[in-house]
């Protein structure tokens, strides 16, 4: 809300702890724009300089102040002046707004509606099959392969290594390495190529 005053450069005078109250009870009984104006004065230097000893820029001080005093004018029907001084009340508000701020940093929102968040659609039994299938034919084929061509296989696809970095683990020419590599993936293209019953 809009109370057509700046926040002061320097504390404002205080005042004491009835007066506040009553500006507070203004507030939530008659709307009082001229009470809350006087509340705005007094509390939000002693809101910011509380915040920043929190921690946290400037910028986010004041804007937690802004917000403060928002809900102080929004909420200010539930204050009870048995229960707490108007002071407590406020820097409880916030102190739980800094809390809220925080979590939201740490742990953004979640857009319950996110694509990236739908499940993946559930697996066709005949998709499930053929998989299964091809990762055993994929294991049989690589069975009949030399050890030394199964390595460099792995290395190359599995592992990810580069074909410099599988040439200096093996103490091989790069060429070599590649020839080997090739040689190596054209048996298992040519067993996978097989038909199943010769597999």
């Amino acid at each position: 809300m809009d109370t057509g005053t700046a926040t002061p450069k320097r504390d404002a005078a205080p005042m004491d702890p009835a007066t506040l109250s009553r500006h507070l009870c203004d507030v939530a009984e008659r709307r009082d724009k001229a009470a809350f104006a006087e509340l705005f004065r007094h509390f939000s230097p002693r809101l910011k300089s509380y915040l920043l000893r929190l921690g946290g820029s400037a910028s986010g001080a004041e804007e937690l102040v802004q917000e403060t005093m928002v809900a102080v004018w929004r909420k200010a029907d539930r204050y009870d002046p048995s229960k707490a001084s108007a002071s407590t009340w406020i820097f409880t508000i916030a102190r739980n707004l800094r809390i809220d701020a925080y979590r939201r940093q740490k742990h953004p929102e979640i857009e319950a509606d996110d694509p990236a968040l739908a499940p993946e659609p559930d697996e066709a039994p005949d998709v499930a099959v053929g998989r299964g299938q091809d990762a055993a034919r994929l294991t049989e084929a690589l069975s009949r392969l030399s050890d030394a061509d199964r390595s460099l296989l792995r290395m190359s696809f599995y592992d990810d290594l580069s074909h410099s970095t599988i040439a200096d683990r093996l103490g091989l020419p790069l060429g070599t390495v590649k020839s080997r590599i090739r040689l190596a993936f054209g048996k298992l293209r040519t067993a996978l190529a097989q038909p199943e019953d010769d597999i």
